[in-house]
C-alpha cells in the first residue's frame, strides 16, 4: 500500500525550516527511515559548518589587523632608521670637525705654541725692547755730547782747541748714525715675531671657520669687563693711526684754553 506524505527538499531540510514526519511503518518504511537518516545527519553537518564559517571570518579580520599592525610598524622603523642616519651624517660633520680642529690644534702646539718657538719670540721682542733701550740711551749721550761741544766751541779762540771740539762733534754724529742702526734690526726682529702671530692668527680663523665661522664664534664669546683699577684704567696709548675713543692735541689744547 503507498504512503501519502509531503514531498520535502534538500534545501529546507538544510535550512530547518522543515520537521521531519515521523516514521511510518510501511512497505518502505526502512528505506525511508535510512533516507531520513542521511538527511539529519546532512542537517547536524550544515549546523555545526556553520560556526566554522563565523571562526573564519573572525580570523581573517584577525589577520588583516595584524598586517595593518605589521605595516604601521614598519613605518615607524623606517621613520626611525632615517632619523639615525640624519643623526649620523651630524655625528660625522661633527667627528669631522673634531679631527680638523685638533689638527690645527696640534699645528699651533707644533710650531706655535712649544716652548722652543715662544721661547724664540720672547727672545725676539726681549732683544727688541733691549736694542731699542740701548739705541736711544746712545743717541741721548751723543746729543748732550754735541750740545757740550757747541757750547765749548763758541767760547774758545784757539784753533787747535776749535778743531778737536769739530771733531768730537762730528764723532758723536757718527755714533748718532750708528745707533740709528737699531731701527733695521728692530724692524726684522718685529717682523719674526709677527709672522709667528700671522702663523696662530690664521690657524685660528680656520678652527672658527670649522665651527661656523666667525659670527658663530660672537655668540658664545664671553662679555668684555674692564677689570683694571686706577691709573691702569686710564692707560690705553698710546694711540694708533685710526684708533677712536682717543684724546687728541687739540682736546688738550682746549682744555687751557
Amino acid at each position: 500500500m503507498a504512503v501519502h506524505r509531503r514531498r520535502f527538499r534538500v534545501e529546507e531540510a538544510f535550512s530547518g525550516d522543515i520537521q521531519m514526519p515521523p516514521e511510518v511503518e510501511t512497505e518502505v518504511g526502512p528505506m525511508h527511515r535510512e533516507i531520513m537518516n542521511e538527511l539529519r545527519a546532512i542537517k547536524a553537518q550544515m549546523a555545526v559548518s556553520r560556526p566554522v564559517g563565523v571562526t573564519t571570518e573572525t580570523i581573517g579580520e584577525a589577520a588583516a589587523r595584524e598586517v595593518a599592525e605589521a605595516h604601521a610598524m614598519l613605518e615607524t622603523y623606517r621613520a626611525q632608521i632615517e632619523q639615525c642616519e640624519k643623526l649620523k651624517v651630524e655625528l660625522d660633520l661633527i667627528y669631522d670637525a673634531i679631527t680638523r680642529t685638533k689638527r690645527e690644534i696640534a699645528v699651533l702646539h707644533g710650531k706655535s705654541f712649544n716652548g722652543e718657538e715662544m721661547a724664540k719670540v720672547n727672545g725676539e721682542l726681549g732683544a727688541v725692547v733691549g736694542g731699542t733701550e740701548e739705541a736711544t740711551q746712545q743717541i741721548l749721550e751723543a746729543a748732550e755730547s754735541i750740545d757740550n761741544a757747541a757750547t765749548a766751541l763758541s767760547k774758545v779762540t784757539s784753533p787747535d782747541q776749535q778743531k778737536l771740539l769739530s771733531e768730537e762733534i762730528q764723532e758723536r754724529v757718527v755714533s748718532i748714525f750708528e745707533a740709528c742702526n737699531f731701527q733695521d734690526l728692530t724692524g726684522q726682529r718685529i717682523k719674526k715675531v709677527m709672522n709667528t702671530m700671522k702663523f696662530i692668527e690664521n690657524h685660528i680663523t680656520v678652527m672658527m671657520d670649522i665651527w661656523g665661522g666667525v659670527d658663530a664664534i660672537k655668540a658664545h664669546a664671553p662679555p668684555i669687563v674692564d677689570t683694571r683699577e686706577g691709573d691702569a684704567k686710564l692707560l690705553n696709548g698710546p694711540k694708533l693711526e685710526g684708533d677712536v675713543g682717543h684724546a687728541s692735541q687739540d682736546d688738550i689744547d682746549a682744555l687751557f684754553d
